[in-house]
């Protein structure tokens, strides 16, 4: 299965696959302990950034409704 991003509605980016790394800004790598499955926060509200702890809840709205980009500028 490929790595697959769900946009939540009014909550996280879940993140699952069984072979994806998360970076930091300097290119360095979380250690996710083997997990197939972690949240992204996007509240900004998270005490565990970059993962959600569930702190969005009531304070962040978003219906999320895929939707295609525009074509790609050349």
């Amino acid at each position: 299965m490929p790595t697959k991003l769900t946009v939540n509605n009014n909550g996280s980016l879940r993140v699952e696959g069984e072979d994806f790394i998360i970076v930091d800004a300097q290119g360095n790598e979380y250690g996710l302990q083997g997990r197939t499955l972690v949240s992204i926060c996007r509240c900004g509200l998270s005490a565990n950034k970059p993962f959600c702890d569930g702190s969005h809840k009531g304070h962040f709205e978003h219906n999320a409704v895929a939707f295609d980009l525009p074509p790609k500028k050349s």
